[in-house]
């Protein structure tokens, strides 16, 4: 999608952006647990690679915006110790699914030229 007003009339992207919140807020929940987080994130990454074949870059997009949009809506509360702790948060999102592309065999496609 790439019309603006259609991904925010889309009950399925809707859908997805709950369970990528649900996702978040469990690795938030449980940063004490490392297996846990690990294990969620694993079951993410897995699915991406294997059944959605999403590239793994589109990760480190993704939690890249999603920090924007959050210095952008809370402005007052998104202090430089909020950002450090988000940017921690992106990282360890990103290196653990990445792991798990890593773990299944992922190899990257070319495109048709």
């Amino acid at each position: 999608m790439e019309d603006p007003l259609e991904m925010e009339r889309s009950l399925q992207l809707r859908k997805h952006a709950r369970r990528v919140m649900g996702a978040i807020n469990t690795v938030v929940e449980n940063l004490n647990d490392s297996e846990k987080v690990s294990s969620v994130l694993a079951l993410v990454g897995k699915a991406h690679a294997l059944k959605h074949k999403v590239e793994p870059i589109y990760f480190k997009k993704l939690t890249g915006v999603m920090l924007e949009v959050i210095a952008e809506e809370y402005p007052n509360d998104f202090t430089p110790e909020a950002h450090g702790a988000w940017t921690k948060m992106k990282t360890l999102i990103y290196t653990h699914v990445t792991a798990a592309y890593k773990e299944v065999g992922w190899a990257q496609y070319p495109t048709a030229t």
